[in-house]
């Protein structure tokens, strides 16, 4: 993987995606989904993300909660045409508010089902009362 720094340089870093928490969802993209290059939009996977991220948000604040902030988001591969997605979440933190989830994807590839590390954020929620006000989440 590399990435550029600020100063424009290319640097190398290795990135590994720990498989923890449940998959949360289990999708494959379509042919609507490819960019010029062949490859899915990145847009289309932070959807999925938020989608997964959000249904484990829910159930930590036995309610409705919004997105408010992505802290982190690394893309380590591209998603391909045929690629079985599963996107992981499990809870990070919380705050009196707010719960962090982290979100990690995985492709299942080919007829050898090869396993490929895709990307990995850290989604930020905030539960939210009957007028869609910020709430303290409930006791553990």
């Amino acid at each position: 993987m590399t990435s550029r720094s600020s100063t424009g340089s290319r640097t190398r870093f290795p990135v590994t995606i720990e498989q923890k928490g449940e998959v949360v969802l289990r999708v494959v993209p379509h042919l609507t989904d490819i960019n010029a290059n062949g490859h899915i939009f990145g847009g289309w996977v932070l959807s999925q993300m938020d989608i997964a991220g959000g249904i484990i948000a829910a159930r930590v604040a036995r309610g409705a909660v919004a997105t408010v902030a992505i802290e982190s988001m690394t893309f380590i591969a591209p998603i391909l045409l045929g690629d079985i997605v599963s996107v992981y979440a499990h809870e990070e933190r919380r705050g009196r508010t707010s719960v962090a989830i982290r979100i990690n994807v995985i492709a299942t590839r080919g007829v050898k089902e090869e396993r490929i590390e895709l990307t990995s954020g850290l989604f930020t929620f905030v539960a939210l009362d009957e007028n869609h006000r910020p709430r303290p989440l409930p006791d553990a």
